[in-house]
């Protein structure tokens, strides 16, 4: 039962002055480490106050002092996933270099806690968490110290790119964990499926001919994808800092 004492008519966990804890044995820290540790094993449809509850050994209601609705949780939730999230500190003599590192760090965090991607564009205000709201600074401070005039710009392409690819690799990922296999041995065992669904699409085919019968890794091929999707994104970022607008 949410707290209604006094309206919010911004419904998101950070814009709600936090309530002092009627439980000090059940603080919000315990509660969101919780529920990230239910979403990694079990995923968002599992995720309710209740069962949560039950982990902590705690009813619903206890967990509602800490927590108003679970859209709230689930944006507390990502934060703590964002706490992960890795932005070389200080002034950076390679730009490139150290946002090619922050958007590893995020792929790694998001192919962690999978449930992250499908969520990130419905939990309420994300942006405003504190561990977001530092990763940002810190980009932001990466691309400004470089010389881009529109440093917001820079850090949405290079966000939706990542957010972009790990969202389809998680999806990838989650199936694979399903079928109960390794990911070469699923890969190995859907080739044939896949080879017949290109046949008759020259360019199709003709890739996954090239593919052979041996196992390749699939893991480093996603790697291999991603850093040249990436290696795309900051040469066109590097293009448009070498041809930026006059100011005004």
């Amino acid at each position: 039962m949410a707290d209604r004492s006094t309206p919010n008519p911004i419904p998101s966990v950070w814009a709600r002055q936090r309530r002092e804890p009627g439980q000090p044995a059940l603080s919000r820290e315990a509660i969101v480490r919780e529920a990230v540790a239910m979403l990694d094993a079990e995923g968002v449809e599992a995720l309710s106050m209740r069962k949560l509850g039950a982990r902590l050994n705690a009813g619903a209601t206890s967990l509602y002092r800490h927590v108003a609705t679970k859209d709230e949780l689930m944006e507390l939730a990502v934060d703590e996933v964002a706490a992960e999230v890795r932005v070389p500190d200080g002034p950076a003599p390679d730009w490139r270099a150290a946002a090619s590192e922050a958007a590893q760090s995020f792929r790694t965090a998001v192919l962690r806690h999978p449930w992250v991607s499908s969520v990130m564009g419905q939990a309420g205000l994300v942006y405003l968490g504190p561990n977001l709201m530092s990763f940002s600074e810190r980009l932001a401070a990466l691309f400004t110290g470089a010389g881009f005039r529109e440093p917001d710009q820079a850090i949405s392409t290079l966000l939706a790119y990542v957010l972009g690819m790990s969202t389809t690799e998680a999806a990838w990922l989650t199936t694979v964990a399903r079928s109960g296999r390794s990911e070469t041995e699923f890969v190995t065992l859907l080739m044939p499926a896949a080879r017949q669904a290109a046949a008759g699409h020259d360019h199709l085919a003709a890739s996954y001919t090239g593919a052979g019968t041996t196992p390749r890794d699939p893991a480093r091929d996603r790697d291999a994808k991603f850093g040249y999707g990436l290696d795309v994104v900051l040469d066109g970022l590097a293009a448009r800092l070498g041809h930026q607008p006059p100011e005004h």
